[in-house]
């Protein structure tokens, strides 16, 4: 799932966790509500499926991450929790209007809508992303939408076609360093494609667009190797990036290499703004997605749209 909120989830024993490491309690009236609204939809979201630390807060506050193209991914990354099978080409095409409907039940102001890689279907699932993003337009015309998306194989077509439906965020996760990405991620997916697809977005000239990834730490990168990623980023065009600690989903995942405190992930915040991004999110619970709205506001306040 290499689109996804990455990083997995902490392990349900919570075994060996350093203090700042906690899962919150579900709180406030909302958590239900959401929980209820999913279910009646028949919806992933990428806080179940990979289970994300965050999930109480976000729901307890009425947001949650819709997951495309269903729950299962055709890759296996070492980080991620998501279960890896083949669907044969196999799409629901209900999905688009359903979450259009939930987006509308909701009253969301912002949605984000992320996938799993779908390496079976020619296009990666461009049709279907560009269809969801067009639903939601139909259903709630005011509602901003961040699109989590994969690498789409690197088919420069299925990119455009998902840009045409205008997303007001174009994410995807370059994940890690250069140097650890052929441990970490898919073999199928790749550094340097993941630059390219950036850099292909910022070429498409559409104006207002605003491009945004994430890295892990915690997984064996140097303060060199990540200085490079940030340059690497901000040359493809990347104007907002989150930092997060990797945590195992399971024994059969990558091992974290080490927790990173907080106050460095406050260092490395700076240095990603002195590094040219609009907007930075860093925190050992950060995920992709986390407070994505303010995040997005922020930056476009930064960029003066």
């Amino acid at each position: 799932m290499a689109a996804a909120e990455q990083r997995g989830g902490l392990h349900p024993d919570g075994h060996g966790l350093p203090e700042w490491i906690r899962a919150r309690p579900p709180r406030g009236e909302l958590y239900p509500e959401v929980r209820a609204l999913l279910d009646d939809l028949r919806l992933g979201t990428v806080c179940r499926e990979a289970r994300c630390p965050n999930l109480s807060e976000c729901w307890s506050d009425g947001a949650a991450t819709l997951m495309l193209l269903g729950t299962e991914c055709t890759r296996r990354c070492t980080f991620c929790a998501v279960t890896t099978h083949w669907p044969r080409g196999v799409v629901d095409r209900t999905e688009p209007a359903r979450v259009a409907e939930a987006v509308r039940r909701w009253k969301l102001r912002y949605v984000v809508l992320t996938q799993v890689c779908r390496d079976d279907l020619a296009d990666g699932g461009a049709a279907v992303l560009a269809e969801t993003v067009s639903e939601i337009r139909r259903a709630s015309s005011a509602t901003l939408v961040e699109l989590l998306i994969g690498d789409l194989g690197g088919d420069a077509d299925a990119l455009a076609t998902v840009l045409a439906s205008a997303p007001d965020v174009l994410a995807h996760n370059l994940e890690t360093v250069r140097g650890l990405s052929p441990q970490v991620r898919d073999p199928r997916a790749g550094y340097d494609r993941s630059l390219e697809l950036f850099r292909r977005a910022g070429q498409a000239g559409r104006a207002g667009l605003v491009l945004k990834s994430s890295l892990m730490l915690g997984l064996g990168e140097s303060p060199p190797e990540l200085d490079a990623a940030f340059a690497d980023l901000r040359a493809a065009g990347v104007h907002l990036l989150t930092l997060g600690q990797y945590l195992r989903p399971s024994p059969a995942h990558r091992p974290v290499d080490r927790f990173v405190p907080p106050a460095e992930f406050d260092r490395w915040a700076d240095r990603a703004r002195d590094a040219g991004f609009a907007g930075v999110a860093a925190g050992p619970m950060v995920r992709s997605s986390y407070r994505a709205e303010s995040l997005y506001r922020s930056a476009r306040a930064a960029l003066g749209g």
